[in-house]
């Protein structure tokens, strides 16, 4: 009963502006670079770019996750043990530690590592940016100065912060 005429019926189709009109610059000379290349190519008038911090990740053992360190290239592995126990003292993670001096750990590449690494081999020269940090065995042959002593035994003398993780 009804009819529709041809006009009534046509829709109008939005079209969308070509490549020409977007605002994304046109490869010069016909040649085409990608992202990748346009971030790494050097550039004529700056100075080569020098590595100032790094960003690292240290699984202390037992932890649920790595703790975020952000260190200098130029510092050694004791200075990363170090700066991860503080931060894991700041950030009050769980399990707490039995002690916080960095002679009582050692920094290794994985879990599955034998040997640990030297505590005065520069971070930039490492290769990695993921380490996992275990504890020593203690042996009476580290010798601490008496202030380190002291906060030893202020630790250890609170036997049930060991009890509060198990319930926790």
């Amino acid at each position: 009963m009804f009819q529709l005429s041809r006009r009534q019926h046509s829709v109008n189709l939005q079209t969308f502006p070509t490549e020409r009109h977007s605002n994304r610059p046109l490869p010069q000379r016909g040649r085409l670079i990608s992202a990748a290349q346009q971030i790494t190519s050097p550039r004529k008038n700056s100075a080569t770019h020098k590595l100032t911090k790094l960003l690292l990740n240290v699984t202390i053992e037992r932890s649920l996750g790595p703790v975020q360190v952000v260190t200098s290239p130029e510092n050694t592995v004791s200075d990363l043990i170090k700066a991860a126990i503080d931060i894991y003292l700041q950030e009050k993670r769980r399990p707490l530690l039995k002690h916080t001096h960095p002679q009582f750990f050692a920094l290794y590449y994985s879990q599955f590592c034998l040997e640990s690494l030297k505590p005065d081999e520069k971070l930039s020269n490492l290769g990695s940016r993921n380490f996992i940090m275990y504890s020593k065995p203690y042996s009476k042959s580290v010798k601490l100065n008496w202030s380190e002593q002291a906060k030893m035994a202020i630790n250890s003398s609170f036997p049930l912060t060991e009890l509060m993780d198990f319930l926790l």
